[in-house]
């Protein structure tokens, strides 16, 4: 992200602002900036009089202000790094006094995660005008690929697309589980090496053959014995593979199949494009919208909605889950 890479060479360069303003839905790059300012700004010897670190439950707006205010102890700055700060979201509007006229010693970093703040209201505005606001949007499922990609990149690897894939289904978007499996493979992996799918399997737990991959590539290839085979591995293991997330997964397949209908180019390229998806995987959406007609993909994604409802309890009578995939196996099959 080139945002957060001009900010960090910003502060390598000791080009400071006096308040960092963190905020956004995706954590992962908060903590990451909030994390090398605690590591950086300050050399080691100075950190103990320095730098300090407050979290949002425990202190009030006056409290931070307070301590920003000090000047810093034989040392050209202070940091004060102010962590869960969302947990004064009804106050956070009182800081601005303060940010009319910081204190140009202090470093004061603020990660207010999960929160934005409202960009018609002077408390933005007034942290534009000398300060640094940071926004960490949540990436898209189909942008992630390309974020691990990046991520391996500059520590020699690289990563399949199926394993990459494995990966998102297993552990969503939440992009710092992913770095935090990454850096688990990294240290059992030497450099150089392309992870695959038997990597995954073999040091984090996601089975290769048995998941929400290889469930909707089967369905889309009409492959009732590989898909009956997933189905039951599933009811075996509903811990692991909760049918929440594999009707959330095969309800986004089959709305896909149903844009992929709707094209009028229906060249790899574009259906790349339009349907937001890896060139990679591209057959298997053709595949898919050839064993399934239009008419069909409709009444496949009114059947999902209804197993949804099933699967939270709703009409199901206490069936298990493992029965009611199997049930809506044959529906979408048949």
């Amino acid at each position: 992200m080139e945002e957060v890479k001009a900010l960090v060479n910003d502060i390598k360069n000791g080009i400071f602002k006096p308040v960092y303003f963190l905020m956004g839905e995706e954590p992962y790059y908060i903590d990451k900036i909030s994390d090398f300012i605690e590591e950086h700004v300050l050399p080691e010897d100075q950190k103990s009089f320095n730098q300090m670190v407050l979290y949002g439950r425990d202190v009030s707006i006056d409290d931070i202000v307070s301590n920003a205010k000090r000047y810093p102890m034989m040392a050209d700055y202070q940091v004060i790094i102010v962590k869960e700060a969302q947990d004064l979201s009804r106050t956070i509007e009182n800081l601005e006094a303060y940010l009319q006229n910081p204190q140009l010693t202090t470093l004061l970093v603020i990660n207010y995660k999960y929160k934005k703040l409202d960009k018609r209201k002077s408390l933005f505005k007034t942290l534009k005008k000398n300060s640094v606001v940071f926004e960490s949007k949540k990436l898209y499922e189909n942008q992630v690929p390309d974020w691990i990609r990046r991520v391996l990149s500059p520590k020699d690897y690289t990563i399949t697309p199926k394993a990459s894939q494995m990966l998102i289904e297993f552990l969503g978007t939440d992009l710092s589980k992913i770095n935090n499996e990454l850096e688990k493979l990294q240290i059992v992996l030497p450099k150089g090496t392309q992870i695959t799918p038997k990597h995954i399997e073999e040091n984090i737990g996601i089975s290769k053959d048995y998941n929400n991959f290889e469930l909707r590539k089967a369905i889309g290839e009409k492959d009732m014995v590989k898909a009956f085979r997933i189905v039951n591995y599933f009811g075996q293991n509903p811990k692991d593979n909760p049918m929440v997330v594999t009707i959330a997964l095969l309800f986004n397949f089959f709305s896909q199949i149903l844009h992929f209908h709707g094209l009028k180019d229906k060249s790899p390229r574009n259906v790349s494009s339009a349907l937001k998806i890896n060139p990679y995987f591209v057959n298997e959406y053709i595949t898919a919208a050839r064993n399934f007609p239009m008419k069909k993909v409709s009444g496949i994604v009114s059947s999902l909605r209804e197993f949804d409802v099933k699967g939270k309890g709703v009409g199901a009578n206490a069936v298990p889950q493992g029965d009611l995939l199997k049930e809506l196996l044959v529906k979408i099959m048949n």
